[in-house]
C-alpha cells in the first residue's frame, strides 16, 4: 500500500471507529470513497455555519482521502481505466482546493456527484471479480 494509501485510511479510522482490520480491498476502497462523501458534506455544513477552520479541515481530509485512492491505483495492465480515474482524481483535488478558497458549495457538490458515480460503478464489481482481484 501506498503512502498516500495509508494516508487515507489514517484519516478514514479517525473519522470512523469502525474496524477496517478486516476489510477485503473492495470493501475499503468502499469505505474510502464513502468517508470522503462524508467530509465534503461535514464541509458543505462548515460553510453553511460560517466555520471556516472545520470547512478547511474537512477538506483538506476529503482531498487527503481522495489522493489515497489515486494512490491505490494500478497503472501496470492495460487499458486506460486506471489513468482516466487518475486524472479525475486529480481533478477533483483541484476542485476541492478552489471550493476551499471560494467556499463554493457548487464545487463540493460536483466532486461529491463525481464521487458518487464513482462509487456506484465500484460497487457494481461482481463477487467474482472481487475475489479474483480483478
Amino acid at each position: 500500500m501506498t503512502n498516500l494509501a495509508i494516508n487515507a485510511v489514517d484519516q478514514y479510522q479517525s473519522a470512523d471507529n469502525s474496524s477496517i482490520e478486516y476489510a477485503d480491498p473492495h470493501e475499503l476502497i468502499l469505505r474510502l470513497m464513502n468517508g470522503a462523501i462524508e467530509r465534503i458534506a461535514q464541509a458543505k455544513g462548515a460553510i453553511q455555519h460560517g466555520t471556516v477552520k472545520q470547512k478547511g479541515e474537512c477538506i483538506g481530509k476529503a482531498i487527503s482521502i481522495i489522493g489515497g485512492l489515486d494512490g491505490c491505483l494500478d497503472h501496470s495492465h492495460e487499458g486506460d481505466l486506471s489513468h482516466n480515474l487518475s486524472a479525475l482524481y486529480e481533478y477533483m483535488i483541484i476542485t476541492l482546493t478552489q471550493a476551499n478558497v471560494s467556499d463554493d458549495i457548487a464545487k463540493l457538490n460536483e466532486t461529491s456527484d463525481l464521487l458518487f458515480q464513482i462509487k456506484s460503478a465500484w460497487e457494481q464489481i461482481p463477487e467474482y471479480a472481487r475475489s479474483a482481484g480483478a
